[in-house]
Protein backbone atom coordinates (compact mmCIF):
# COMPACT_ATOMS: atom_id res chain seq x y z
CA UNK A 1 0.00 0.00 0.00
CA UNK A 2 1.18 3.49 -0.83
CA UNK A 3 1.66 5.77 2.14
CA UNK A 4 2.45 9.45 1.81
CA UNK A 5 3.28 11.21 5.03
CA UNK A 6 5.13 14.10 3.49
CA UNK A 7 4.06 15.84 0.29
CA UNK A 8 7.14 17.95 -0.38
CA UNK A 9 10.66 16.54 -0.39
CA UNK A 10 12.64 19.39 -2.00
CA UNK A 11 14.48 16.79 -4.12
CA UNK A 12 12.87 18.18 -7.27
CA UNK A 13 14.00 21.74 -6.70
CA UNK A 14 16.86 21.13 -9.15
CA UNK A 15 14.43 20.33 -11.99
CA UNK A 16 14.64 16.55 -11.70
CA UNK A 17 12.25 13.92 -10.42
CA UNK A 18 12.64 10.34 -9.26
CA UNK A 19 11.52 7.24 -11.12
CA UNK A 20 10.46 3.90 -9.66
CA UNK A 21 13.97 2.45 -9.98
CA UNK A 22 15.48 5.34 -8.01
CA UNK A 23 17.00 7.06 -11.03
CA UNK A 24 16.37 10.74 -11.62
CA UNK A 25 15.35 12.45 -14.85
CA UNK A 26 14.69 16.02 -15.91
CA UNK A 27 11.11 17.09 -15.30
CA UNK A 28 10.86 18.03 -18.99
CA UNK A 29 12.13 14.66 -20.26
CA UNK A 30 9.96 12.70 -22.70
CA UNK A 31 9.18 10.14 -19.97
CA UNK A 32 7.87 12.87 -17.68
CA UNK A 33 5.87 14.46 -20.54
CA UNK A 34 4.16 11.11 -21.07
CA UNK A 35 3.45 10.65 -17.36
CA UNK A 36 2.18 14.23 -17.11
CA UNK A 37 -0.23 13.96 -20.02
CA UNK A 38 -1.57 10.67 -18.66
CA UNK A 39 -2.22 12.53 -15.38
CA UNK A 40 -4.00 15.33 -17.28
CA UNK A 41 -6.18 12.75 -19.02
CA UNK A 42 -7.01 11.15 -15.68
CA UNK A 43 -8.05 14.56 -14.34
CA UNK A 44 -10.24 15.22 -17.39
CA UNK A 45 -11.96 11.89 -16.83
CA UNK A 46 -12.56 12.80 -13.19
CA UNK A 47 -14.23 16.05 -14.28
CA UNK A 48 -16.38 14.10 -16.76
CA UNK A 49 -17.56 11.71 -14.04
CA UNK A 50 -18.72 14.69 -11.98
CA UNK A 51 -21.03 15.75 -14.84
CA UNK A 52 -22.95 12.50 -15.17
CA UNK A 53 -25.44 10.56 -13.14
CA UNK A 54 -24.42 7.24 -11.62
CA UNK A 55 -24.43 4.80 -14.53
CA UNK A 56 -22.33 2.03 -16.06
CA UNK A 57 -20.17 4.58 -17.88
CA UNK A 58 -19.41 6.44 -14.63
CA UNK A 59 -18.33 3.13 -13.12
CA UNK A 60 -16.21 2.38 -16.18
CA UNK A 61 -14.54 5.79 -15.93
CA UNK A 62 -13.66 5.30 -12.27
CA UNK A 63 -12.08 1.95 -13.18
CA UNK A 64 -10.21 3.64 -16.03
CA UNK A 65 -8.90 6.31 -13.65
CA UNK A 66 -7.33 3.54 -11.60
CA UNK A 67 -5.87 1.99 -14.77
CA UNK A 68 -4.38 5.38 -15.68
CA UNK A 69 -2.53 5.42 -12.35
CA UNK A 70 -1.24 1.95 -13.29
CA UNK A 71 -0.18 3.38 -16.66
CA UNK A 72 1.65 6.23 -14.94
CA UNK A 73 3.47 3.73 -12.72
CA UNK A 74 4.38 1.65 -15.76
CA UNK A 75 5.78 4.71 -17.55
CA UNK A 76 7.71 5.67 -14.38
CA UNK A 77 9.45 2.28 -14.43
CA UNK A 78 12.29 2.40 -16.96
CA UNK A 79 13.64 -0.72 -18.59
CA UNK A 80 12.52 -3.25 -21.14
CA UNK A 81 11.21 -6.00 -18.86
CA UNK A 82 7.46 -5.50 -19.05
CA UNK A 83 6.55 -8.53 -16.98
CA UNK A 84 4.17 -7.52 -14.19
CA UNK A 85 5.31 -8.47 -10.74
CA UNK A 86 4.78 -7.77 -7.09
CA UNK A 87 7.34 -4.98 -7.18
CA UNK A 88 6.84 -3.95 -10.82
CA UNK A 89 3.48 -2.58 -11.90
CA UNK A 90 3.01 -3.04 -15.64
CA UNK A 91 0.00 -2.67 -17.91
CA UNK A 92 -1.36 -5.93 -19.33
CA UNK A 93 -3.23 -6.94 -22.46
CA UNK A 94 -6.21 -7.81 -20.24
CA UNK A 95 -6.75 -4.11 -19.50
CA UNK A 96 -7.07 -3.32 -23.22
CA UNK A 97 -9.27 -6.38 -23.73
CA UNK A 98 -11.65 -5.07 -21.06
CA UNK A 99 -11.86 -1.74 -22.92
CA UNK A 100 -12.61 -3.57 -26.17
CA UNK A 101 -15.41 -5.54 -24.53
CA UNK A 102 -16.91 -2.32 -23.13
CA UNK A 103 -16.60 -0.59 -26.53
CA UNK A 104 -18.43 -3.48 -28.20
CA UNK A 105 -21.17 -3.53 -25.54
CA UNK A 106 -21.78 0.23 -25.77
CA UNK A 107 -21.52 0.34 -29.56
CA UNK A 108 -24.24 -2.31 -29.96
CA UNK A 109 -26.81 0.17 -28.65
CA UNK A 110 -25.70 3.22 -30.66
CA UNK A 111 -27.30 4.75 -33.70
CA UNK A 112 -25.11 4.16 -36.76
CA UNK A 113 -22.78 7.05 -37.61
CA UNK A 114 -23.89 9.04 -40.66
CA UNK A 115 -21.26 11.77 -40.35
CA UNK A 116 -18.36 12.74 -38.18
CA UNK A 117 -19.60 14.19 -34.92
CA UNK A 118 -18.66 17.40 -33.19
CA UNK A 119 -17.68 17.26 -29.51
CA UNK A 120 -20.84 18.25 -27.69
CA UNK A 121 -24.41 17.24 -27.12
CA UNK A 122 -24.96 16.78 -23.41
CA UNK A 123 -22.60 18.27 -20.83
CA UNK A 124 -21.44 14.81 -19.79
CA UNK A 125 -20.71 13.82 -23.40
CA UNK A 126 -18.86 17.08 -24.06
CA UNK A 127 -16.67 16.50 -21.01
CA UNK A 128 -15.96 12.93 -22.14
CA UNK A 129 -14.91 14.34 -25.52
CA UNK A 130 -12.49 16.68 -23.71
CA UNK A 131 -11.12 13.64 -21.89
CA UNK A 132 -10.83 11.80 -25.24
CA UNK A 133 -8.77 14.65 -26.70
CA UNK A 134 -6.60 14.65 -23.58
CA UNK A 135 -6.05 10.89 -23.94
CA UNK A 136 -5.00 11.44 -27.57
CA UNK A 137 -2.41 13.93 -26.31
CA UNK A 138 -1.20 11.35 -23.79
CA UNK A 139 -0.96 8.78 -26.56
CA UNK A 140 1.19 11.13 -28.66
CA UNK A 141 3.48 11.68 -25.66
CA UNK A 142 3.75 7.94 -25.02
CA UNK A 143 4.58 7.30 -28.68
CA UNK A 144 7.20 10.08 -28.59
CA UNK A 145 8.76 8.42 -25.54
CA UNK A 146 8.73 5.05 -27.31
CA UNK A 147 10.84 6.56 -30.11
CA UNK A 148 13.69 7.19 -27.67
CA UNK A 149 13.21 4.62 -24.90
CA UNK A 150 11.47 1.31 -24.26
CA UNK A 151 7.73 1.53 -23.55
CA UNK A 152 5.49 -1.39 -22.66
CA UNK A 153 3.52 -2.36 -25.81
CA UNK A 154 0.50 -3.10 -23.58
CA UNK A 155 0.66 0.50 -22.33
CA UNK A 156 0.64 1.85 -25.88
CA UNK A 157 -2.30 -0.39 -26.80
CA UNK A 158 -4.23 0.68 -23.72
CA UNK A 159 -3.90 4.41 -24.30
CA UNK A 160 -4.87 3.95 -27.97
CA UNK A 161 -7.92 1.86 -27.10
CA UNK A 162 -8.95 4.26 -24.34
CA UNK A 163 -9.61 7.10 -26.77
CA UNK A 164 -11.83 4.74 -28.77
CA UNK A 165 -13.73 3.84 -25.61
CA UNK A 166 -14.22 7.52 -24.72
CA UNK A 167 -15.56 8.30 -28.21
CA UNK A 168 -18.15 5.54 -27.93
CA UNK A 169 -18.96 6.47 -24.31
CA UNK A 170 -19.61 10.10 -25.33
CA UNK A 171 -22.01 8.89 -28.01
CA UNK A 172 -23.75 6.63 -25.50
CA UNK A 173 -24.15 9.61 -23.16
CA UNK A 174 -25.75 11.52 -26.03
CA UNK A 175 -28.89 9.41 -25.84
CA UNK A 176 -27.34 6.49 -27.66
CA UNK A 177 -26.07 8.75 -30.43
CA UNK A 178 -29.45 10.33 -31.11
CA UNK A 179 -28.26 13.66 -29.63
CA UNK A 180 -24.86 13.66 -31.34
CA UNK A 181 -23.99 16.94 -33.01
CA UNK A 182 -23.21 16.09 -36.62
CA UNK A 183 -20.52 17.76 -38.66
CA UNK A 184 -21.91 19.37 -41.81
CA UNK A 185 -18.93 19.75 -44.16
CA UNK A 186 -18.67 23.27 -45.57
CA UNK A 187 -21.92 24.39 -43.94
CA UNK A 188 -20.72 27.92 -43.26
CA UNK A 189 -18.79 28.75 -46.42
CA UNK A 190 -21.43 31.26 -47.52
Amino acid sequence: MVRLNRIYTRTGDDGTTGLVDGSRVAKNAARMAAIGTVDEADCAIGVAVCAMPECDIAGDLRRIQNDLFDLGADLATPGDDFTPGEMQLRMTDAQSSWLEARIDALNEKLEPLKSFILPGGSEAAARVHVARASVRSAERACVALSREDAVNPAALSYVNRLSDYLFVAARALNDGGRSDVLWVPGANRG
